[in-house]
């Protein structure tokens, strides 16, 4: 019987070279629809791309590389990039905006169920710090990259507006001005990027409570009680 499958299944590969249309589901030679190859596919290469933009500007953020370099280093055809991107700059957005997400999404696994605005923007600072360790290649991308690609609207931006929003809304914070404190929380995400980019001995955790604390006090919370909230301990993990 084991011999019987071996030769079915051996039979299966080379009916599956000879033609690409047909795959295993299972034990069962099936057709995939050419759509959905196409797309596959398609998808595949665009996330070669993409990783390969990140992984430039994690080693040093410079964007001047050629784009048969890039695509040589994805493992892509050189005409494949514009199948995708435009442009560079459009390449790099993209790589920006995919390690954003990927580390706010890290970040609101660890909040999911915290629902005051404070302690989700204490945290969210906190964990930041955290994250630099788990997540360096990101880290050096924030790092390398301009302010503009970082506090788009993609990725912490976006969260920590709507947590600024709904702490004023709730009279949890109280501010003449909420977006200068929140490119105030943007800069203060920023330096505890590059202490940590720049003096890795440095305690950043313990950086990012006391940054965290100032922040909580100059959005409205008294010395006490930013002090007990950003000292606080953090979600545990899910």
């Amino acid at each position: 019987m084991r011999n019987e499958t071996s030769a079915v299944a051996a039979a299966g590969l080379v009916a599956a070279r000879k033609h690409p249309e047909l795959c295993y589901l299972g034990s069962v030679l099936v057709s995939v629809p050419p759509g959905n190859r196409f797309e596959r596919r398609r998808t595949e290469t665009r996330q070669a791309l993409v990783r390969a933009a990140r992984e430039i500007l994690a080693e040093s953020g410079d964007t001047s590389a050629s784009i048969r370099a890039i695509a040589e280093r994805a493992d892509v055809g050189f005409g494949s990039f514009y199948n995708h991107f435009d442009s560079k700059p459009e390449l790099f957005d993209a790589a920006v905006h995919d390690a954003m997400e990927e580390f706010a999404q890290a970040i609101d696994e660890r909040l999911h169920g915290v629902d005051d605005p404070a302690e989700r923007l204490a945290a969210g600072l906190r964990l930041s710090a955290l994250l630099a360790e788990s997540h360096p290649e990101i880290m050096r991308i924030l790092c390398h990259s301009e302010l503009g690609r970082i506090c788009a609207g993609s990725g912490l931006a976006p969260r920590a507006r709507r947590d600024m929003e709904l702490g004023i809304a709730a009279g949890r914070f109280t501010v003449p001005d909420p977006g200068i404190a929140l490119s105030a929380l943007n800069g203060s995400l920023l330096a505890l990027l590059e202490l940590w980019f720049s003096r890795p001995e440095s305690d950043v955790e313990q950086a990012a409570g006391t940054m965290a604390e100032m922040l909580l006090h100059m959005l409205g919370l008294s010395p006490e009680e930013a002090r007990e909230v950003a000292r606080g301990l953090l979600p545990a993990a899910a």
